[in-house]
């Protein structure tokens, strides 16, 4: 196999799909970016996303005979989206409003989760067995995990729906653990 061979077969690909990894990553962030609101770097990242991309197909253009440059640029497709969603998920941008429905208990989740320092809402209702307590609580995604955390501890067998948040306007969100024990202490007066 040739020099120039080898470079269009092998090495070309695994750029091309290099490529694609890095612009459709930067994509699927710019995208989750702007559903949740956070426009600022999104042009910025759509920028870098398609100069990357017109490199890549003005690549897989050139080299049109070789089939390994369309798996790369397939293949880079597939794990870009992979990596971007990965990648999105470690940084849980966003805010998210946790619906709990609970038939019994909901006293003692809404006692637990405002010691806990989240913000919440509770309201008596009539589900399809009986009366039941909705409680609201409006948290961010990096937080998502201790309040179900705290929902399970206290009914295992709760009812909860989970959504984006636009945008929000006040509330109360936790502060960082050891600024919201200091402050517990100093309301129950220790």
């Amino acid at each position: 196999m040739s020099e120039s061979e080898l470079f269009a077969w092998v090495v070309l690909p695994i750029l091309i799909f290099f490529a694609r990894v890095i612009d459709v990553t930067l994509g699927t962030i710019r995208i989750i970016l702007v559903s949740r609101g956070q426009r600022r770097i999104a042009p910025l990242l759509g920028f870098f996303e398609v100069l990357i991309w017109v490199i890549a197909i003005g690549q897989v253009v050139q080299n049109l005979s070789s089939v390994t440059s369309y798996l790369g640029y397939a293949g880079g497709f597939a794990a870009g989206n992979y990596v971007g969603m990965l990648i999105e998920d470690r940084l849980a941008l966003g805010t998210l409003v946790v619906r709990t429905f609970m038939p019994s208990g909901g006293d003692d989740l809404v006692r637990r989760l405002r010691e806990a320092g989240f913000g919440v809402t509770a309201v008596d209702g009539q589900g399809a067995t009986g009366p039941v307590k909705l409680v609201f609580t409006v948290v961010k995604r990096k937080q998502l995990k201790k309040v179900t955390q705290i929902i399970h501890e206290v009914n295992p067998k709760a009812f909860l729906t989970i959504e984006d948040v636009r945008s929000t306007e006040e509330g109360i969100f936790p502060q960082s653990e050891l600024n919201h024990r200091l402050q517990f202490r100093l309301r129950k007066g220790k």
